[in-house]
């Protein structure tokens, strides 16, 4: 089971449903998400954005309180004229777990509401893990901290981030290429062995909720989201504050886009993909490091390009070749989907970061003239906790839809 939109706080005006339980729960799932998109809002802010009166909010807010879903704080007072409202916070006891295999990893995760990253275990592997390798390794991490989730915590689900096709409907690993997984029920599995619901998707396409709704794009309804890493690069696109996914799911894969008319083969049966043209391997090769030292590279480029006229010519046309390549991706992005942002994550936020103007300034130049007009390109800020951040929002949408089922009630 997959959930295929990007949470967003809900528009002016509460929705209602046809009897006063569905106007409860809609009501409810309203001021969850606000609270948990924002991470403080005060009961005044509540009443503004859903259009509820004060005393409605009062009751959803102590409603949610008994739940343990949120708490009140006092407000910061600090230069502050009139009364002041209680601050609403996201309850740091109510978490889901988060799930990322790699080809040289598998990160585990551990997210309050919020976005907040309680723990992350990131269990390096020999070889590229098998499925099976993946739910004996998410067992037993999990395994380790039962007793922590079973008295500090109510766990509401576990958020998988795989970097394949996904399918929306029951979470099948169609295909997860560089991995070797084909047809691979996951999901299922991990449900099995850990007796917790399981939501899967797209690395990518859970990136882009989570810079959405809590990095450099919160607060932006049309954005682009490229990540590159171990297993080549993936997309999410995000409109009108919605993630777009397709008729299966499967939407958003940029890095099979043709950058190259005389490139070479792709595992998807084309040539000149983005993600065979720029990739992570060429970029340690020149830097002398080896494949396993990915977290290293972005440090190692920056001090390439601390002085220009130093750096090694080799790592420049790596570099320069790359970044070429990249700015015709994100022409055409800009092109077919007209965003106001594109977040590059990975090492393709490092590439940005060596030449942001370069990029910026070569995209704008040949994008069309209107769509051109106000993107603007950035690097992702949720750093190594994105995907972790991005997968659990998988298992919280569940709970902002409808908080009082998942909710944990606790004595008032």
């Amino acid at each position: 089971m997959v959930v295929s939109e990007a949470v967003k706080p809900p528009a002016r005006g509460a929705p209602r449903g046809n009897n006063l339980d569905d106007v409860r729960r809609n009501n409810l799932s309203a001021v969850l998400t606000l609270v948990h998109t924002r991470g403080a809002v005060s009961r005044a802010v509540l009443t503004r954005e859903t259009g509820l009166n004060r005393s409605t909010i009062g009751a959803l807010v102590a409603e949610l309180v008994s739940l343990d879903l949120v708490y009140e704080a006092d407000p910061d007072t600090t230069n502050q004229v009139g009364r002041p409202s209680p601050v609403i916070m996201p309850s740091q006891r109510t978490v889901a777990l988060a799930v990322n295999p790699e080809l040289d990893s598998v990160t585990i995760g551990l997210v309050a509401l919020g976005g907040n990253v309680v723990k992350r275990v990131r269990y390096d592997t020999l070889r590229i893990p098998s499925v099976e390798e993946v739910v004996n390794i998410v067992g037993a991490v999990v395994a380790g901290m039962r007793d922590q989730l079973d008295h500090e915590y109510n766990t509401v689900g576990l958020g998988l981030a795989v970097p394949g096709l996904v399918r929306a409907s029951d979470g099948l690993v169609n295909l997860a290429p560089h991995l070797g997984w084909h047809q691979e029920p996951v999901s299922q599995m991990l449900q099995d062995a850990l007796g917790l619901p399981v939501y899967a998707a797209n690395d990518a396409a859970v990136g882009a909720t989570a810079e959405s709704m809590f990095g450099a794009g919160k607060g932006m309804k049309d954005m682009i989201y490229l990540n590159g890493g171990a297993s080549g690069i993936g997309g999410g696109v995000v409109i009108d504050g919605h993630l777009m996914t397709g008729s299966s799911g499967y939407a958003g894969e940029l890095g099979h886009t043709l950058v190259n008319s005389q490139g070479v083969a792709c595992h998807c049966g084309s040539y000149g993909c983005l993600e065979t043209e720029v990739s992570r391997g060429p970029l340690l090769a020149a830097l002398g490091l080896a494949p396993n030292q990915g977290d290293e590279l972005e440090q190692a480029l920056i001090d390439q390009y601390a002085d220009p006229a130093a750096t090694d010519p080799a790592v420049a046309e790596v570099v320069d070749r790359q970044l070429g390549f990249l700015a015709v991706a994100l022409k055409n992005a800009v092109n077919l989907f007209n965003p106001q942002l594109i977040v590059l994550g990975g090492f393709l936020g490092t590439l940005y970061e060596v030449a942001p103007e370069r990029l910026q300034s070569t995209v704008v130049r040949s994008a069309m003239m209107g769509p051109r007009e106000a993107v603007q390109i950035t690097r992702a800020a949720l750093g190594r906790d994105l995907l972790v951040v991005g997968a659990s929002q998988l298992a919280f949408a569940q709970l902002l839809a409808d908080p009082a089922r998942y909710g944990h009630s606790v004595a008032v």
